[in-house]
């Protein structure tokens, strides 16, 4: 086993002052030659209020769109895990046309530009799909109870459906690189364990079950965390469709109050704060995988 060198050497110290040097830069370069002013003491109260009536603290705009955007990801992913999932199978079928209707899918998103996609989707799903399935009617005839339960979950319920529009547009978009991710994990697996689970008699669900996905998901599980934080990152894409998630509460933000630099230092910081949970938490699961699935000599 490779152990990897983790101590600080000369190397870290120099790119550590290159990125505090132009830090530096860049600061003078704001303030002494654009004269901007910073007002820093103006962010918090956009990422918390405190409310009179309840004597509480409550999430602001900046700390909603973090919301909006966590939810639109989580959902998304999930939605694109299975969506994903499936077209893999279908791209290794035997059947010819279950491959190249899977196969003309992911071609095709994989090579249009996603903001072209999102308006494609997006007003297709939102204005001609889910408005004549009838959902707001139906969130209408819910109890408060659950009504709030699917805003804890979905965001605000009267804006649920163009949430949903969101969600589908992007699930389907990051459907396609999922898909590959699950191809390439389940095609990654030597030929002779397929042979050996078709050699004991198991039907290709039971192999895929037991043998070859147990093996392959320590693989794919690095590439699809990768995928999910792209996700969250893809989600700012939706900003153009008015979807309050945590770039367009800036762009708001920033157009109310001419803070310009201050507002996306915050919201890359926010966005920050996202991806680099996710890599942590990605992290100890690969670890745990592959100490689950360790072969043993």
């Amino acid at each position: 086993m490779i152990k990897s060198n983790k101590k600080w050497g000369v190397l870290d110290t120099a790119i550590l002052a290159v990125v505090v040097l132009i830090g530096i830069y860049m600061a003078y370069r704001v303030q002494g030659i654009l004269h901007y002013r910073w007002n820093w003491g103006a962010i918090p109260q956009y990422l918390f209020r405190f409310d009179t009536d309840s004597g509480r603290w409550l999430p602001n705009l900046l700390v909603l769109g973090l919301f909006t955007t966590l939810r639109l990801s989580i959902w998304a992913t999930l939605l694109a895990t299975m969506i994903g999932t499936t077209v893999a199978l279908l791209r290794i079928s035997k059947n010819l046309f279950l491959r190249l209707t899977s196969t003309a899918y992911v071609a095709l998103i994989r090579n249009m530009p996603p903001l072209v996609l999102v308006f494609i989707f997006y007003y297709f799903l939102g204005d001609q799909i889910l408005p004549r399935v009838g959902i707001d009617e139906w969130v209408a005839g819910l109890s408060p109870g659950t009504q709030s339960l699917l805003g804890f979950f979905f965001g605000p319920v009267n804006l649920l459906v163009p949430f949903l529009s969101a969600l589908l547009t992007l699930a389907l978009f990051e459907g396609a690189y999922i898909t590959e991710i699950i191809r390439a994990g389940i095609l990654s697996i030597e030929q002779g364990q397929w042979e050996a689970a078709g050699a004991l008699g198991m039907n290709p669900w039971r192999r895929m079950r037991h043998i070859i996905l147990p093996q392959a998901i320590p693989r794919m599980l690095p590439p699809l965390a990768g995928q999910f934080i792209s996700t969250i990152k893809d989600s700012a894409i939706v900003s153009v469709l008015s979807i309050q998630e945590l770039t367009f509460q800036g762009m708001e933000l920033m157009a109310a109050t001419y803070l310009t630099f201050e507002i996306w230092i915050t919201i890359t910081a926010l966005y920050l704060l996202l991806t680099l949970s996710c890599s942590l938490i990605e992290s100890k699961m690969e670890h745990r995988f592959r100490n689950k699935f360790q072969p043993v000599n």
